[in-house]
């Protein structure tokens, strides 16, 4: 026989909350790098909890009278300070889509080849994006003008200005698509 007698688990009308609080991220500190020879444009961002926060930019310079070799090297010895002094969590770099002048892109793919160097010593993952995917993450099109990401990246962090030079602009572009492609959690 099967009983239809329902037991009373309690009298109170407690509200039960099903939604689990929903868990704190832990911050991902992403260094944009925007390759080059003469200057290489570095943007430090935070990101956490679906929040973007810009710690600071600037440019690596090198010498343009020293040798390619000497430029290379010294490129190499100031990465390798800024990531030592900041601990990234991720380095994001523009890749190499399309040159005009096959000079210029060999020069900045030897400069994009130290940076992925002096990333995979210091054990630091690093994620590529083509300039397609950068304005795409940060205007929605994929061959928006550079000013267009320029403006994107000072209303992103409700700058006064846009970063400059324009290369630490397009390495902070450059880190908030990482930040972008990162899983939801």
């Amino acid at each position: 026989m099967i009983s239809t007698k329902f037991i009373q688990i309690s009298n109170a009308t407690k509200k039960i909350n099903w939604r689990q609080p929903k868990p704190k991220l832990t911050p991902m500190l992403i260094l944009g790098i925007d390759p080059g020879t003469a200057l290489i444009g570095i943007g430090l961002v935070n990101y956490q909890n679906k929040k973007l926060f810009l710690k600071g930019y600037q440019c690596i310079k090198t010498d343009p009278r020293a040798s390619t070799a000497e430029r290379l090297n010294d490129l190499f010895d100031q990465l390798n300070r800024v990531i030592k002094k900041f601990r990234p969590d991720l380095i994001a770099v523009e890749d190499i889509f399309f040159f005009k002048n096959l000079k210029t892109a060999v020069k900045v793919s030897q400069a994009r080849g130290v940076i992925l160097l002096a990333a995979a010593q210091q054990k630091i993952k690093v994620c590529e994006f083509t300039p397609l995917q950068v304005k795409q993450a940060l205007t929605g099109y994929g061959r928006a003008e550079k000013h267009q990401i320029q403006q994107m990246v000072k209303a992103i962090f409700r700058l006064n200005e846009i970063p400059r030079p324009d290369d630490a602009a397009d390495a902070i572009a450059v880190a908030i698509c990482c930040a972008h492609s990162l899983p939801r959690a």
